[in-house]
Parts: C-alpha cells; sequence; structure tokens
C-alpha cells in the first residue's frame, strides 16, 4: 500500500516485474505519466489506481488478461473508449469500480458474467448505450451521471443510487431472542447472558477482500480472536464492518468474559495488550491491523447477604476492635522506626545506600554537585509553598528555590510512589553528574534523607520550547531563533549518544523537556527515562515502551528495541513542531502524516506547507528552508536504518546556518536579536506539562490518549 503518501513523477516501468505482489494500491497520490503497466503481475487480487493524473488512454490490455483480479479499482481517472466486455467474465472478479472517468460507447455486459460479481461501478462516465445478457443478474450495476441514464434506462435501477443489495456482516444473536440488557452491558452471543464486554476498533489496512457479507471469512476472524486471545468459543461479537476514508477495513469487536459478569484487569490488561502491540495476529486475508480500545467499566464485586444482621453487627464490632488495636500497634513501629531513621540519617546520611545497612562507600561519587540537606531545600523553597510551585509531571512536583549564596535552582521532589531504591538513585545522579555540556540542563545536587528524593537542576528562567511556541511565554521566535534551538538541542542529545560514557538513550525528547536560558539557549532536561547503553555489540536496548504519543519512534513501540534512532525520530518531530508551532497530535492529526501528504515540491517556497505553517513565520524569509524540511523527514523516516545520527543532524544544521553567514558556535537564539520583553526573569514551569491559571494538574497532558489494555505514559517518570 503506498496510497496518500503524495507521490509524484511517473510510476517505473520495473514495477511489472513484481509477479508476487498480491494488492496494489496507488491510490490518492499525483503520479503522472503514462497509465502503468501490470500485464505481468499475475499474483494481483487487488488494483486501486484512482486519483491520480495519468496521460488519457483507453482501457489497458491487462484490464482483461490478470488471471487472479477480485477487485478492480480506478476512479477519478482520465480512462476513455470502450469498457472491456472480458472484464466482467473473469470467473473470480468481484468488484469493478471505474466511475469519474470517460468511458464512451456501448457497455457489452454479454452474457458470460463471471458467478462471483457483486458490484460494477461506473457513475459520471459517457456511456451511451448498454447491451445486457439474458438471465438473472445477481450483481448490482450503476449508471448514474451516464448518457444513457438520460433516454432509454430513465426509469431503471442502474440510473438511481442503489443500497447494497447484501448487508454486511454482523454476529448473529437470533438464539437469543428479543432479550435486551441494562445500560453499559451487552447481549453475550456465547452464553445470551447480559455481560460488560471488552470492547475496541480494529483497523485492517490491506484485507484481500472487498464483500462485507462474506460469513467464512468473519467467522474465520471470530474463531482466531477467542483461540488466540484463550476465550470461550462464541465469546466474539463483529458489527458494522466498512471501508473508511482511508480505505481500512474498520470492525467494532466486543469480546466477553467466560461465564462471569466482567473481565477482571489482568484479564483486560493481557487482552489489550495482545491487540494493541500487535502480538495477536489475525486470519492472513485480513493483512496488519491496529486496534484502539474504549475505556473498560471495571465492576465492584458483589457479596452475598445470606449472613444475619446480627452477627453482621457482631462481626463488625469485633474487627472494628481489632482494627484499631493493629493500627495503633503499627502507629507506634511506624514513629519509633522514623526517630531510628532519623537519628541514622543525621549521622550517617548514605548510610542506607549500601547493601545490607553496611556502608561499601555509600556516599555517592559526584563530578560538579553536591548534597543538600532536607531542611536546606526546605528553606530555599519557602516550606515547598504553592507559590514556588512551577510544574508538576509523573514524577512529582518541581520548585523554584533560591540557594543562600543568591543562585536560583529548580528543585525536582519525587511523590510517594514514584521514588527509586536507593542504590537505584545513586546511580543516576552519579550518571547525571558526570554529564556536562551546555546543551543539557546542568544537576546541581541533590537530597536524600528523611524518606525524600530530590534532584537540583539549574533554573531556565525562559522555560520551555513548547510555551514559546504555543506563545504563552511572551517571547518570538524568528526563523534564525528555531535553526539555533534546534542546533542546540541536537548538539545535547549527540553528546548523550556519542560523548556520554557509556552513552545515554533519552526516549523522551519532545518540545517541553527542550528549556531555555536567559540568553534562549536551548538545553535538553529530563532524563528521567533515559536508557544507558552499555552493550555496544547488541546495538539496543530491550525495554518496555515509555516515552509521549506522537514523539515515539513508531519501529521503538513496534519492537520494544531501543536505540539512539529512536531519539532521531522524536527529534525530527520537534523540527516539524518548530515549523507549525503545534503539537505533534491536534484533533486527531499527526504531524508527520499531514507534512508528508501536503508536500509539494512544485511550490518552492513553502513546499505546500504554507497552510500549516506557525503564521508568526510564514511571511518572513526562510533561508534554508528546504534543506531543513528535507531533514527533518529523514529523521522521522519509519524505518531506523534511514534515519541520520544526531552528529550528521548536527553538521546538517551547522551548514544551513554557515551557508547563511551565521555563527555556529554559539547555540544561543538571542544572538538574531537582542530584545525579549516581558521574558526576562519570569518564573515558568520547568519539567511538567503547562499549568494554565497556575492550577498544576498532574493528570493534565495534551500528549495523545491511549486507550489500550496497558498504558504509555505520556508524563516523564523515573527509570
Amino acid at each position: 500500500r503506498l496510497d496518500r503518501n503524495a507521490l509524484t513523477g511517473k510510476v517505473p516501468t520495473n514495477l511489472n516485474n513484481l509477479t508476487n505482489v498480491n494488492e496494489l494500491n496507488l491510490a490518492h497520490n499525483d503520479l503522472k505519466g503514462p497509465f502503468p503497466d501490470l500485464s505481468q503481475m499475475n499474483s494481483l487480487s487487488y488494483v486501486d489506481l484512482s486519483n491520480n493524473s495519468f496521460d488519457p488512454t483507453e482501457a489497458p490490455l491487462w484490464f482483461s488478461t490478470l488471471p487472479s483480479v477480485t477487485t478492480l479499482i480506478c476512479e477519478f481517472g482520465s480512462l476513455q473508449g470502450r469498457v472491456p466486455d472480458k472484464l466482467f467474465s473473469y470467473s473470480q472478479i468481484q468488484q469493478v469500480k471505474l466511475r469519474n472517468n470517460a468511458f464512451n460507447n456501448t457497455l457489452d455486459m454479454g452474457n458470460a458474467v463471471g458467478p462471483l460479481l457483486q458490484l460494477v461501478d461506473l457513475q459520471n462516465n459517457q456511456i451511451s448505450a448498454i447491451t445486457l445478457g439474458s438471465g438473472i443478474k445477481n450483481y448490482t450495476l450503476i449508471l448514474v451521471g451516464n448518457p444513457v441514464c438520460t433516454a432509454t434506462l430513465a426509469n431503471t435501477n442502474y440510473c438511481q443510487l442503489q443500497q447494497p443489495t447484501t448487508k454486511a456482516y454482523s454476529t448473529s444473536l437470533a438464539n437469543c431472542g428479543g432479550k435486551s440488557c441494562p445500560p453499559e452491558q451487552k447481549l453475550s452471543p456465547q452464553s445470551c447472558e447480559c455481560a460488560y464486554p471488552y470492547e475496541g476498533t480494529m483497523y485492517f489496512r490491506g484485507p484481500s477482500f472487498r464483500e462485507l457479507s462474506n460469513v467464512t471469512v468473519f467467522h474465520s476472524l471470530e474463531m482466531s480472536l477467542w483461540v488466540k486471545l484463550g476465550l470461550t468459543p462464541g465469546s466474539v461479537f463483529l458489527q458494522n464492518p466498512f471501508f473508511n476514508i482511508d480505505d481500512y477495513l474498520q470492525i467494532q469487536v466486543a469480546l466477553f468474559p467466560s461465564g462471569e459478569k466482567s473481565f477482571n484487569r489482568s484479564e483486560v490488561q493481557k487482552i489489550g495488550f495482545e491487540l494493541s502491540n500487535q502480538t495477536y495476529k489475525p486470519p492472513k486475508e485480513f493483512g496488519p491491523y491496529y486496534f484502539i480500545a474504549s475505556p473498560y467499566a471495571f465492576q465492584v464485586p458483589q457479596g452475598g447477604n445470606s449472613i444475619s444482621p446480627g452477627v453482621a453487627a457482631g462481626i463488625a464490632c469485633g474487627g472494628a476492635v481489632l482494627v484499631l488495636g493493629l493500627v495503633g500497634l503499627g502507629l507506634y513501629a511506624i514513629r519509633q522506626k522514623k526517630r531510628a531513621e532519623r537519628a541514622i540519617g543525621l549521622s550517617k546520611p548514605f548510610a542506607s545506600w549500601a547493601p545490607s545497612g553496611k556502608d561499601s562507600g555509600g556516599a555517592p561519587q559526584l563530578k560538579g554537585a553536591r548534597w543538600f540537606s532536607y531542611d536546606e531545600l526546605k528553606k530555599c523553597s519557602n516550606n515547598f509553598s504553592e507559590s514556588n510551585e512551577i510544574g508538576s509531571g509523573g514524577y512529582g512536583k518541581v520548585y523554584r528555590g533560591m540557594l543562600s549564596d543568591g543562585q536560583v535552582v529548580a528543585i525536582k521532589r519525587a511523590q510517594q510512589g514514584s521514588m527509586q531504591g536507593g542504590l537505584e538513585f545513586k546511580t543516576e545522579i552519579e550518571l547525571l553528574s558526570r554529564v556536562h555540556h551546555k546543551n543539557l540542563v546542568g544537576l546541581v545536587g541533590f537530597c536524600f534523607e528523611q524518606g525524600e528524593q530530590m534532584l537540583v537542576y539549574e533554573f531556565m528562567a525562559n522555560g520551555t520550547l513548547r510555551e514559546s511556541l504555543s506563545g504563552r511565554s511572551g517571547i518570538h521566535l524568528d526563523w534564525k531563533r528555531r535553526l539555533r534551538i534546534a542546533l542546540g538541542s541536537a548538539r545535547g542529545l549527540a553528546y548523550l549518544h556519542e560523548l556520554a560514557n557509556p552513552p545515554i538513550i533519552h526516549r523522551d525528547v519532545k518540545s517541553t523537556n527542550i528549556l531555555l536560558d536567559e540568553n534562549l539557549t536551548a538545553k535538553v532536561a529530563d532524563f528521567g527515562l533515559s536508557k544507558l547503553v552499555s552493550d555496544s555489540s547488541k546495538g539496543h536496548v530491550s525495554t518496555q515502551v515509555k516515552g509521549t504519543m506522537g514523539y515515539l519512534d513508531p519501529e521503538y513501540y513496534m519492537t520494544q528495541q531501543l536505540t539512539e534512532k529512536s531519539d532521531v525520530y522524536s527529534f525530527g518531530v520537534v523540527m516539524l513542531e518548530l515549523i507549525t508551532a503545534k503539537q505533534p497530535i491536534e484533533k486527531g492529526k499527526y504531524v508527520v502524516r499531514e507534512v508528508r501528504t501536503a508536500m509539494n515540491r512544485d511550490d518552492e517556497e513553502h513546499y505546500g506547507l504554507t497552510e500549516m505553517m506557525d503564521p508568526t513565520i510564514r511571511n518572513t524569509v526562510l533561508l534554508g528552508f528546504r534543506r531543513y524540511l528535507e531533514l527533518a523527514l529523514q529523521c522521522v523516516e519509519e524505518s531506523a536504518t534511514d534515519r541520520p545520527t544526531m552528529s550528521e543532524v548536527v553538521k546538517a544544521i551547522e551548514t544551513l546556518l554557515q551557508n547563511d553567514g551565521m555563527n555556529t558556535n554559539s547555540t544561543s537564539a538571542s544572538s538574531s536579536a537582542t530584545d525579549f520583553g516581558s521574558s526576562k526573569g519570569v518564573v515558568r514551569q520547568i519539567y511538567g506539562d503547562a499549568l494554565p491559571n497556575n492550577k498544576k494538574d498532574i493528570n493534565d497532558t495534551n500528549a495523545f490518549d491511549y486507550s489500550g489494555g496497558y498504558t504509555l505514559s505520556a508524563k516523564v517518570e523515573p527509570k
């Protein structure tokens, strides 16, 4: 499938050599030149060449010679002359869609019509007459918009838009009679009992069939689902299959629990993972797919009421006394434990970092960072007051603080549930303290006492790149500033990949993790998700998928194998964000796909992206824009091997700036102007998402809501 890819130029003649291809879809591109010759592609069963700009021509000979074609589609084209008679006589032909061409003369359906033929759509051509064979016609013929419909056939079904003669498949509930269910419950086709199914939509991108009433095909999908997902036979309900605007086969799916009213949480996670991660493989005729789940309403188990009120009251009273006693003992034990920990912490703050409480040189080996006491950070952040809070995320909250020497810092305080073990925390701060680069946010120090884990970073006065692009910061980013920000960010990532020891993969590169200092120098932040690459021979790290949807490398998502090229993909999305100023996913539209679809190389100024561009730069001179756009699209190639390395990205952006006569030794974006108005000294959120109206909400995110059976965090979490 190469449809909807904005392909241009002529179709290569050697395409005809692909004799084992079963499906060819080149629809909705801008292909020109001679109509493709597919005469040697004898395995083709599905062909769609619609909505291109091929040279006007008569129907090619291969229309009548390909032996395996079941579906032939060439709509909104420039085919002319007579429709080949033999086309309809194939024994396997099912659908012929040739509307909005220039076919003329007489249409001869003849008597030798294939037994499987279901639809012939010739709307809006120039057919003036028709010859129909004798006998029963089991197919639908549509001639609306042809001259023949203004004369002899005006009042026939052929000249009226017709409803499908067969109804699309739906799992039968005939054995359940007319039984109805309460809201949120549905009737199980297996037990005819009401239950809470796990529901979602399957999108099949390249099915080898077009017939939506084929019971055998859909039965095979039902059976495949219940067998491979470990469900009871007959517990799958399929409904409303149709081909959507992208020509994907879209099917509503409901999976019912076995012998219960609802699934438990682990069952939903298992099913959701297998479908969302595409571990489940459907029958081969359905082809590749993706799955989007609906939220599942977990049910609270309902107990019986066989115990008498008196007995229940006695149990309740006895239980209350027992609980109160246990609570008292627990509070006393906790209090004693805290006293002991506080005493140890004050005398030997790193002792708990060593295994079994033995001090094996527990203090971390830091380079350029220091240890802070809890009381010191509490004081400099005004007792972690809400007025000092500047951000939040999955890790915890971030506070602005001023140290005793006057240095302003950002204090990242882990919340309960997000803390690491002592040795893991020690390993992380030792790593972060070794990473020094002008385009990476520097670690000032840490705190590890009194049950707290805090990281202290240098404070970035101008907030995140996302804030500036959205206009919330009041900073105007012209094109040269954006190029410098891209260069600075790229240099920071290249350092992590190639000069850090061991190399580091960030794996959550996004515009909210690129911060701007008082000079608008870009600094990459937040290594809470980062991974070390210690095995260079392996070339990747196998890991649970984390990151932010919209920036996430599709190859990493599919294989769970993380490489430096995963960061390159995310950085390419940020490069496109610098052009559009929009988030990667807005209103269901993905910026990578939208840019590729809109690109027009005939537009030498903006390459067809005028409407998508940030209005603040649209009418300015964009030096090097073509090369910048090509570089961004190279970074977001689907295959990691086709993407450049971050050092290659750095060199390419440096070349862009050097060609414009700009100094690439400085990545401060303020070098292109000196006045930033009100941007100086403004307190901004740093490590979390935007906080409108000063209200911090850890769950507030503009990232893509993922509804599969497991969750991809849209927030930064610790390793």
